[in-house]
């Protein structure tokens, strides 16, 4: 409910700004920054999930930490997401361990950002192929 509450207040400063276009701007902004999901890029691939969430639990209550792996080869990919149970820890996170040394690499930290939906199996199968094609 206080996440919530926040995004209200937020919305209304974000609405009673000057101009229609700044409050656009500041309105996404807000939005964008009440995430409790980061992105954490740059991992080593001895990293796994366990790793990862601890070395986030400092920040405030990690609900899940997940590095993504190769399907085919089980393999670290190199990035993973962390989610906080409260998008303040979140925040605290990402200003403290962007850039920081983690398992011998400096990793980057950002707010995740959500995918848009996914079509078909990985491929462009029936979508627009351009101009250059003849049936």
């Amino acid at each position: 409910m206080a996440c919530f509450n926040k995004f209200g207040s937020t919305l209304r400063q974000s609405i009673s700004a000057s101009s229609a276009m700044s409050a656009q701007s500041s309105m996404f902004n807000a939005i964008r920054c009440m995430s409790s999901k980061l992105f954490i890029g740059g991992l080593s691939y001895g990293t796994d999930d366990r790793s990862l969430k601890d070395a986030f639990t400092c920040y405030g209550e990690v609900t899940e930490a997940r590095v993504i792996t190769d399907r085919e080869t089980g393999r670290s990919r190199g990035f993973g997401f962390v989610n906080f149970s409260c998008d303040e820890h979140a925040s605290s996170a990402l200003s403290a361990m962007d850039g920081q040394e983690l398992n011998g690499r400096n990793i980057r930290v950002s707010y995740a950002q959500e995918r848009g939906p996914r079509s078909g199996f990985g491929g462009n199968y029936g979508g627009d192929r351009g101009s250059n094609d003849q049936f």
